[in-house]
């Protein structure tokens, strides 16, 4: 434990006392860090002249430094550790920093592209956005053959490793001091939630990853027609600086101006929400900061999304679950959403099945035969949550990042459209999924993928017997008699067998 570390700890503490978050965490009595009385003294005297809780806690992480931002942030979608209600204020945190101007950007530039920079960015403006990882100009640039068009430059605030890689070093000694006066908070594992953090903002820090999953999205949303991201310049990209296309659109956040240009808000707030359940059923990969800020409509009507700084994927299980537990619930089938968890391995083989479809029936029938603007997936999921909680489910980092960014979309969705019909929505691109990869192609997709893992495995099935003879033979002492050694190798060879068999099942051979 570095004394410095402990003093920032300590100012970081203070100041988050005094704006009320620590009195807001839901820690067990006694609460490790009201012993402080200087904390506590803190708290008492925070400030009064601001009215919510939420701005008293921008203020709080937007004063601490960016690496506090991007904590906020990342605590906001994680109820599981903060409580919903904090939770809920910390999704308000605007990722919003001082800019640090033209010429700093240029000196980033500058190590980035050595002598090209000038001939790079011929044309670059005074920054027009800053945030706490990075700040955004508009440019004019020329490419090879000659034509002029305008990009995007996002470029890193400079020394801003060196600040995460401190700030980093502080959480955790503040997750192993959780650890260790709470023992209660260990199962929410404080420690692995600092290491997701660090994560991703390992990712964030190198834009070449941001550009990487703008290409991505780009290729896997080719072929929609209503949905589109930025192309990404990457003659002018390199781990400090992204440039991609300028987008000329309106935010999604002035209605007044979509509606005063012609667009339909119904559809477009339809358009969001199947975009993004597309994205993460069709493809398991989906944009996870879907926020106002980041979305736009251009003059052709299509949504256009940006900042790629935070993504989610899926696997296959997962998507096959996600999509399930959605049907479930559309078609009230609660015993079916209760199997699905415990076919996923999210709720422990010791509960019991109809007990938990109990429970699940008294969150997805309220939302039945209520008017759509009634109807508000943050309360489902945040009942689902407190459900599974009681039946001892684990944390799964990449469905906690799914449900906060179905949140954040409902809430875009429903400030465009508020009669929005959550269901009917989703349950088109729902059933489409569920058809096409649980009907008959699915199963077809399956068994063709199966014999190509078999194929694969085939030419190391002499390599694999070759071990277990080999395993066994070092087993086996010299004074051993044959019966222990195929006492030893036995196992092997049915486990190995058993390979065979469970391919030749997926195949239907058996």
């Amino acid at each position: 434990m570095l004394p410095a570390d402990l003093a920032r700890l300590v100012r970081a503490a203070w100041v988050l006392a005094r704006e009320g978050v620590i009195n807001a965490l839901p820690l067990p009595e006694p609460r490790p860090f009201a012993v402080s009385a200087a904390l506590l003294f803190a708290g008492a005297i925070r400030r009064r002249g601001i009215a919510s809780r939420a701005e008293r806690l921008s203020i709080a992480f937007s004063r601490l430094g960016p690496s506090y931002v991007k904590l906020g942030q990342f605590l906001a979608t994680r109820p599981d550790v903060v409580g919903a209600a904090l939770a809920s204020d910390l999704a308000q945190l605007q990722d919003a920093m001082p800019d640090f101007g033209l010429s700093g950007a240029w000196v980033v530039i500058g190590d980035s592209f050595g002598p090209e920079a000038d001939r790079l960015f011929p044309e670059l403006g005074e920054p027009i956005a800053a945030a706490s990882i990075a700040q955004v100009h508009k440019a004019a640039v020329t490419d090879r053959h000659g034509v002029r068009r305008d990009v995007a430059v996002k470029v890193l605030r400079p020394g801003i490793d060196r600040r995460i890689a401190s700030d980093l070093a502080g959480f955790y000694l503040a997750a192993r001091l959780i650890e260790a006066v709470a023992p209660r908070v260990r199962r929410l594992r404080p420690v692995a939630v600092v290491d997701t953090l660090a994560r991703s903002l390992t990712l964030e820090m190198d834009l070449r990853l941001e550009a990487a999953a703008l290409s991505e999205m780009e290729q896997n949303t080719a072929g929609d027609e209503d949905f589109r991201v930025p192309t990404v310049d990457w003659r002018r990209t390199s781990r400090s600086v992204l440039t991609m296309e300028w987008i000329d659109g309106i935010k999604l956040s002035d209605v007044a101006a979509i509606r005063a240009a012609g667009h339909d808000l119904r559809k477009l707030a339809a358009t969001l929400m199947q975009s993004f359940l597309r994205h993460a059923l069709r493809d398991g990969f989906f944009h996870a900061d879907m926020h106002q800020g980041n979305l736009f409509v251009d003059a052709t009507g299509r949504i256009v999304a940006v900042d790629f700084g935070i993504v989610g994927r899926l696997g296959p299980r997962e998507r096959r679950f996600l999509a399930e537990i959605l049907h479930g619930f559309i078609t009230r089938n609660y015993r079916r959403v209760a199997e699905v968890h415990f076919e996923a391995g999210y709720v422990p083989a010791e509960q019991e099945l109809e007990t938990f479809a109990q429970a699940l029936r008294a969150v997805g029938e309220p939302l039945h035969g209520v008017p759509a603007s009634e109807i508000a997936m943050s309360r489902l999921l945040n009942q689902l949550f407190e459900t599974t909680e009681l039946f001892a489910m684990q944390t799964r980092p990449e469905l906690i990042l799914l449900q906060k960014t179905m949140v954040v979309v409902e809430g875009v969705a429903r400030s465009l459209d508020p009669e929005l019909d959550m269901w009917k929505v989703s349950e088109p691109v729902v059933s489409a999924w569920i058809t096409r990869n649980l009907g008959p192609i699915g199963r077809i997709e399956m068994a063709v993928s199966a014999v190509g893992d078999l194929v694969a495995l085939a030419p190391r099935l002499p390599r694999l017997f070759d071990a277990i003879e080999t395993i066994a033979a070092r087993s086996e002492v010299a004074d051993d008699n044959r019966r222990q050694r195929r006492s030893i190798a036995l196992p092997l060879w049915v486990g190995a067998l058993s390979l065979a068999v469970i391919a030749a099942s997926s195949l239907g051979w058996l």
